[in-house]
């Protein structure tokens, strides 16, 4: 079955799926005879994605390559387009009509959509010829369209596929074919069924603004009429600028040009490419000037006419009050309080009052209409509103008439009686509280079990029977890359089609690739006859014929029964596996030493010791093992890359033995280089850093510096004096001079051994005379003398290299009449012995002399001290007190919060 008459019936259904587009034989092929044109008619199937195909558009389809043939061979479909052919020529254009055509010369029973009987030749049907073109029974939309209408209470009733809305005028009364011409058209063989052979005349894109003229050149149809094939030789984009020769209903196009129409603002050009329909607006910004012109903004060309946000302002004619409209262009207009007025409740008139004078109140009563429509305002004349609420107590009955009371006028009256008026749906009470008899649809959903005996009804509670259901379902072969769609309930009635695609089941054995593809079919595959070719564990290859597992059987083609039944689940066969290998391999030793290999069977195949020592590398990676042949032992952690290439295969059995471990210290030698030894045992990476601190000391000897020693032997030469530096002064006496090195703590001899610039006292001989030197001035004086500055003692350093003068002669003269002078009194008074003299103190001692205190000193001080005691023992309790009261406040104030969280839990039951 090529196509499907209910291919959608609900938006939903079809909303995801777009319509695949399909290339006619007729395009393709230069000679259209009219066997070649039928099957022109039929389009190219696209099973391949089944989920593209469009379902709300009578072109989409799917079907195999062998049902497409059946047009051709059929010479009533062959003779409705024979005339269009001779017309288009190779240009036809048949995707969607030929579908509808195909169907038809089959003559085939397709089923009615309402009914599900299928629809035979003879019988009267009626054709959509909105949308779908759906095929129904005559009996069954007229049904259908009355019951549609008289339970939804509208003058419209809806087709059961496409739902396009046809008026109640319109509902079909009597059996017309495809075209419309012809009442009861009678079953001829010869002929389409249904359908008058006559041409059919109706005019082509009647549904589009394209301005074709032509009619439709096909033989009474069903579906829609193709494109019109007419050429058009001055045919006119949508701009107007270009034209060309082109189809009928293909003369409306886009050229590659700009539009250039004038837009609406009648200033600017479309900078469009050439497009159908209006332009849009113009988007070219400028600044513009608002209605009333106070406001300049920048803004589209297209609304270049707006109203600022400011008020007019302008007097009004009167020259009395301004204008209170906003932005506005032209003059403000005439006062609207001149001319007759009245009171505030209109009863009296001013015919010659003033606008800026107010009108008087007249004194009597109101009377206006309140908001309830039925009273009048009993106040006397007042300005501004009315009281809006209207209280007067009048008598009202509720919605549904079940209540009368006294009640005010605004107050809306409603009793608590529940509607027991059956719904429209005519199956549920209405229970709305106060009807007024107007009962609202009927809210639940229906939930009746459809025609097709799959699905239930979604639509809300109705009178009447259920639409039909508006799902398809798919027939495929078992790769399902060859189906059809018929409407859900008539499946059961369906056969599979004949597929020529490969089979799509995976083989479970190793040629999956290499076997030779066969058909789509359903039960089990046909063995696989290959060489095995297996790897084997030992590397080798199987020699035998495949034995792989089978794939399980497909199911035998049955229809879905009535009552689900617990499916079989067949297993797959499981293959058998590989005999032992009986390739003759090589056999090392566990060592795998050189030289001592075996020749044995592979599947047999066995490990043996040889003579040969170990020679496995330690883990230390620097020594090797000693002991006799044995199997290795390779640990788990260790990675795949860092495994040695001497591996044993037998390094997982229980005889594996680990190597011997290496026990002798690191034997390295570090990098960077240093004279402490490793701490670590022997090991293969790298020696850890030195961290043995080292002590240098500063360039002035001041302090010792402690490094470590992978920093400091990481540093160059100019690095380790920098940091050696202890960034004090020097501290180091120059060589020539008495004094010490200013300059900053640093390397090799001091810069400064003749430049010393410290002052120095230079005295004569006899130390009279005395001057201040710069002490290269000193070394210089020395050298200048053949003196040497080292040989000079510090105490005499700068002695004697200023001569001396007259004034030191006469000081030595009288130094020694004065020595001698002393001398002569010496020896004339006798040495007086001194007794109980206290020695001098030294100079450190005399700040510590204990001074003597008296009696009154001490007592005043014990007091002092006694005072001070009691003061701080009061201090301290009077802070205890007030740390009690305090404790004591808050504690009271506690418990008066949780009186009141506990009178709070008991009232608010009581509230609610």
């Amino acid at each position: 079955m090529s196509f499907s008459y209910a291919a959608a019936a609900s938006g939903s259904a079809s909303s995801s799926r777009k319509p695949v587009p399909v290339t006619t034989a007729a395009a393709r092929r230069p000679a259209p005879s009219p066997a070649a044109a039928a099957a022109a008619a039929a389009p190219a199937p696209s099973p391949s994605n089944p989920s593209a195909v469009s379902d709300s558009d009578p072109s989409s389809y799917s079907s195999s390559g062998e049902e497409t043939d059946l047009t051709a061979s059929d010479p009533a479909a062959a003779s409705v387009i024979s005339s269009y052919l001779s017309v288009a020529g190779d240009g036809a254009d048949l995707s969607k009509v030929g579908i509808f055509l195909s169907s038809a010369a089959r003559r085939r029973s397709s089923p009615c959509l309402i009914c599900f009987d299928p629809i035979r030749p003879s019988d009267p049907v009626w054709s959509c010829s909105a949308s779908c073109f759906a095929l129904l029974h005559l009996h069954c939309i007229q049904s259908w369209a009355h019951q549609s209408s008289s339970a939804a209470s509208s003058p419209t009733w809806g087709c059961p596929k496409c739902r396009f809305p046809y008026p109640k005028s319109q509902t079909p009364t009597s059996y017309l074919c495809f075209c419309s011409k012809t009442v009861d058209p009678a079953p001829d063989p010869w002929i389409l069924p249904h359908s008058c052979g006559d041409v059919c005349g109706r005019r082509l894109n009647a549904d589009r603004d394209s301005g074709c003229e032509h009619n439709c050149l096909l033989l009474c149809h069903p579906g829609p009429c193709p494109p019109c094939p007419a050429i058009v030789p001055n045919a006119m984009c949508f701009c107007g600028s270009h034209r060309e020769t082109r189809r009928c209903s293909h003369q409306r196009y886009t050229c590659s040009g700009k539009c250039n129409k004038r837009l609406g603002c009648g200033i600017h050009r479309c900078p469009v490419d050439c497009h159908d329909g209006p332009c849009p607006p113009c988007a070219v910004r400028g600044k513009h000037k608002c209605e009333c012109g106070e406001t300049m903004e920048e803004r589209l060309c297209s609304e270049r006419v707006f109203q600022c946000k400011k008020e007019c302002g302008g007097m009004l004619e009167c020259r009395k009050h301004s204008c209170e409209r906003g932005c506005h262009a032209g003059k403000c207009g005439a006062c609207p309080l001149q001319g007759r007025r009245t009171c505030p409740c209109g009863k009296k008139d001013y015919p010659s009052l003033d606008c800026d004078a107010e009108a008087a109140t007249c004194g009597s009563t109101c009377e206006k209409v309140l908001g309830c429509g039925r009273h009048k305002c009993p106040e006397r004349c007042h300005r501004g509103l009315c009281v809006e609420t209207c209280r007067l107590v009048i008598t009202k009955s509720c919605r549904c008439g079940g209540l009368k009371k006294e009640v005010p006028c605004y107050q809306e009256l409603t009793c608590e009686r529940k509607c027991q008026r059956l719904r429209n749906c005519g199956r549920h009470a209405c229970r709305r509280r106060c009807c007024e008899g107007d009962c609202a649809p009927c809210p639940e959903v229906c939930d009746k079990r459809l025609r097709c005996g799959n699905h239930k009804c979604l639509s809300p509670c109705h009178r009447g029977a259920c639409a039909p259901c508006p799902l398809m379902k798919t027939i495929s072969c078992n790769c399902g890359q060859t189906f059809f769609e018929v409407p859900c309930g008539t499946e059961k009635n369906q056969k599979p089609p004949k597929c020529s695609k490969k089979c799509n089941i995976t083989r479970l054995c190793r040629h999956k690739l290499e076997s030779r593809p066969h058909k789509c079919h359903y039960g089990a595959c046909p063995p696989c006859k290959l060489i095995c070719g297996e790897e084997l564990s030992c590397g080798h290859r199987c020699k035998l014929r495949c034995h792989g597992p089978i794939a399980p059987p497909n199911p035998e083609f049955t229809l879905k029964p009535i009552k689900k039944k617990k499916e079989k689940h067949i297993d797959c066969t499981p293959g058998t596996p590989c005999s032992p290998c009986q390739e003759v391999v090589l056999m090392p030793c566990f060592g795998q030493h050189l030289g001592q290999e075996r020749a044995i069977l592979c599947s047999k195949r066995r490990q043996f010791p040889c003579q040969n020592l170990c020679g496995n590398p330690l883990n230390c990676g620097n020594h090797y093992c000693t002991k006799a042949c044995h199997v290795l032992q390779i640990p788990l952690s260790q990675p795949e890359g860092d495994q040695s290439a001497i591996r044993s295969l037998a390094s997982v059995s229980a005889f594996a033995e680990p190597c011997e471990e290496c026990n002798l210290p690191c034997q390295r030698v570090r990098e960077p280089p240093c004279s402490h030894p490793c701490p670590l045992p022997c090991h293969l990476s790298d020696c850890p850093p030195c961290k043995v601190l080292v002590k240098r000391p500063c360039h002035c000897g001041a302090m010792v510096h402690a490094f470590e020693c992978m920093y400091y032997n990481n540093l160059n030469a100019t690095e380790q004096q920098k940091v050696r530096s202890c960034g004090g002064p020097c501290h180091r006496k120059l060589p020539n001079c008495p004094h010490l090195c200013s300059e900053i703590c640093h390397p090799g001899q001091c810069p400064s051994v003749d430049q010393c610039m410290k002052k120095v006292n230079v005295r004569c001989a006899c130390n009279t005379l005395k001057k201040e030197w710069i002490c290269q001035d000193v070394l210089k004086e020395y050298r200048r003398s053949g003196r040497d500055p080292k040989q000079i003692p510090k105490n005499q350093y700068a002695v004697g290299l200023l001569a001396c003068g007259e004034d030191c002669v006469r000081k030595v003269k009288a130094a020694d009449s004065e020595l001698h002078l002393r001398k002569i009194q010496e020896i004339k008074s006798p040495a007086v012995e001194v007794q109980n003299v206290p020695k001098r103190r030294k100079r450190r001692n005399r700040g510590q002399e204990s001074v003597e205190s008296s009696k009154f000193q001490e007592i005043k001080a014990v007091a002092l001290k006694f005072f001070l005691v009691i003061f701080l023992s009061i201090i301290v309790v009077a802070g205890l007190y007030l740390l009690w009261k305090g404790v004591y406040r808050l504690s009271d104030w506690m418990n008066e919060m949780e009186e009141q969280r506990t009178r709070q839990r008991h009232l608010k039951p009581g509230r609610l």
